[in-house]
């Protein structure tokens, strides 16, 4: 945990916020946010829909080494900044690999209508193609392709679970009510309160994973409640300035990351959000967190960083019995505050738990790694 205030014998039990990797891939470069206590197969997952590499063919070294699956991103010596490489096994590719053609660019050929024909049936046939593809690997991933505009073709496919929009221009986002889709990523964009239709949004009722990282918003709408199925809420990056009351509503959310924007309040229907597992707020402009954020009965980690807090709610530790980790850096909360909370000795027993497994973890794990490189 950390704190704002230094109190000896608990500095090496510190979390760290959200960290951000470069994962080598062919030629591209692709940026990943992570939490240093996400494991390697967590990492994999998220490179699946960004490289259409199933996570079993992948193999990722980090100076060197070989990053084994179950360690966790610190115990694997990976810090912020750090470079990955990704190697891609042949025959584990969902789909036909990465996506990296431009889809908006139409080459129209002046030769005559005979070759004018024969391109717009060419064009036809791709695109046919192409939504074939999607269709039957269920990943549309058109990240880094300069998109300033969503395909058209996007919103006619019937069977995709994930959409990978991520690093585009895009600064329009109006999805036809009704369109079905799990995972919805639109991270490193330029979209605008005014130029998402969040009603087409609000519609998609199975979407368990929204993820707007890194854009131009400054709120969030009530219609975000409507997301009934939602598990994962980012929208880091932004300029948001409040959440909604409505935000109560995501009773299955268990992930919320919204760090580094200009909230200086959340509604006290956090509360009810009684699924939530890990919520990052570090990096806001918050003064005090609601008292229902007791109720968050599920909640393990808590990141509160580089805020203004002074205090915390007095049944944090109390109630929220699976919390192991809280990060109150930068901020005005001193050890000797947290040790006058109710609940404080089980929690700090269990902040220490876990970190003295996450150093046991990284030694053997070390020490299997190596004897198998020597035997190679």
């Amino acid at each position: 945990m950390e704190s704002g205030s230094s109190a000896s014998g608990d500095g090496d039990c510190e979390a760290q916020p959200t960290i951000k990797i470069n994962v080598k891939f062919g030629a591209r470069s692709i940026p990943i946010l992570i939490s240093p206590d996400s494991t390697i197969k967590d990492l994999k997952s998220l490179l699946q829909p960004l490289t259409n590499v199933l996570p079993r063919g992948q193999k990722l070294i980090s100076k060197g080494k070989l990053l084994v699956d179950e360690m966790t991103i610190r115990a694997s010596e990976v810090t912020n900044g750090s470079k990955i490489m990704l190697m891609a096994s042949q025959g584990l590719h969902q789909g036909d690999g990465p996506v990296l053609k431009q889809v908006q660019s139409r080459p129209v050929s002046r030769a005559g209508n005979a070759n004018k024909l024969s391109n717009e049936k060419k064009r036809v046939d791709h695109d046919k193609l192409r939504l074939e593809r999607w269709e039957k690997a269920g990943i549309i991933a058109l990240s880094e392709c300069n998109l300033k505009a969503i395909p058209d073709e996007v919103w006619a496919s019937k069977r995709a679970r994930i959409l990978d929009l991520n690093n585009n221009d895009i600064e329009e986002v109006s999805p036809p009510i009704g369109f079905f889709v799990l995972k919805l990523f639109l991270n490193a964009n330029k979209i605008t309160d005014g130029s998402i239709r969040w009603e087409g949004i609000a519609s998609m009722k199975d979407l368990t994973v929204l993820s707007l990282n890194q854009n131009h918003l400054t709120t969030l709408p009530a219609a975000l409640g409507e997301l009934t199925s939602l598990k994962q809420l980012h929208v880091a990056n932004n300029k948001l300035t409040d959440l909604p009351n409505e935000i109560g509503l995501l009773r299955q959310l268990e992930v919320l990351k919204v760090n580094s924007n200009r909230i200086s309040k959340i509604p006290a229907s956090i509360g009810d959000c009684s699924a939530l597992i890990e919520v990052d707020l570090t990096a806001n402009f918050l003064s005090e967190l609601p008292d229902t954020c007791g109720n968050l009965h599920n909640l393990k980690s808590l990141h509160l960083g580089n805020n203004g807090l002074k205090s915390l709610p007095s049944t944090l530790f109390k109630m929220c019995l699976q919390l192991s980790t809280l990060d109150l850096h930068n901020t005005e909360i001193t050890m000797d505050l947290l040790r006058q909370f109710e609940g404080w000795e089980s929690f700090d027993e269990r902040r220490r738990l876990k970190h003295q497994k996450q150093l046991d973890f990284h030694v053997m794990d070390s020490a299997d790694f190596d004897e198998g490189a020597d035997k190679n």
